[in-house]
């Protein structure tokens, strides 16, 4: 059989290779990270130092033109009022006007009888000042308004408060993988991920009711609620 120099040098050349790579042993392969995930949540409180409330006029008359001339005059004594105690025209908005018929059901076949036209006028209020918190609702109420819907506390500037939450959020997260860790006879290592589940900051609000007389209001406190999910290393 002829031999082939070339292929000869080929093979010796392949075989001192591979004689001079080192073999792969558990001490030189890469290391595969452990790693626990927890989620945290913190929640941060203050005295809200703002709210929004919604008053309305509520009109009936014969006719639509009356009753909008009615709640025109109300309305316009409302704004007036709002002004006298301060509230800026940015902090006051129209948020409804609504006309509808008044209608008695009809006799056996005979369609639903118009009697008259109720007339709904809305505004929505920002009290910038809890202190007049009460002095608007007495005077809107004895002003003329005859509907509340909704009063919403809220804080001007929440990031102070939300960044607080964040913080206690983190360290309930590193609270829970440290007794993770511990449990599993491992120390807790570097953070790897963080990400943010989202914050919420709830409302109180007063259900729509008709006004004889202003309500007394307490504010209590505004709570900002925040949640993390956070990734872990694990270290023998």
């Amino acid at each position: 059989m002829t031999r082939r120099p070339g292929l000869v040098a080929t093979l010796a050349i392949a075989l001192v290779a591979a004689a001079c790579t080192p073999m792969a042993t558990p001490d030189t392969l890469p290391r595969r990270i452990s790693t626990v995930t927890v989620s945290g949540a913190g929640t941060a409180s203050a005295p809200p130092d703002q709210a929004e409330i919604t008053t309305g006029v509520v009109t009936q008359a014969p006719t639509a033109a009356q009753a909008l001339a009615a709640n025109r005059q109300t309305m316009e004594r409302l704004l007036q009022a709002l002004g006298g105690l301060g509230i800026a025209p940015r902090d006051v908005q129209t948020t409804n006007i609504s006309v509808s018929p008044q209608r008695r059901p009809g006799k056996e076949g005979q369609s639903p009888e118009i009697t008259g036209y109720e007339v709904i006028n809305q505004v929505r209020v920002k009290v910038r000042d809890l202190a007049r918190l009460g002095r608007v609702l007495d005077q809107q109420v004895g002003q003329g308004a005859n509907l509340v819907y909704g009063i919403q506390f809220g804080i001007q500037e929440p990031a102070p408060l939300l960044d607080e939450a964040r913080k206690r959020a983190m360290a309930d997260a590193r609270r829970k993988a440290e007794l993770y860790a511990a449990a599993a006879s491992t120390k807790l290592g570097r953070v790897l991920a963080v990400q943010e589940a989202g914050t919420v900051s709830p409302r109180l609000e007063m259900a729509p009711r008709v006004m004889s007389a202003a309500v007394p209001v307490a504010p209590g406190e505004q709570e900002i609620h925040a949640s993390v999910t956070v990734t872990f290393t694990l270290e023998p």
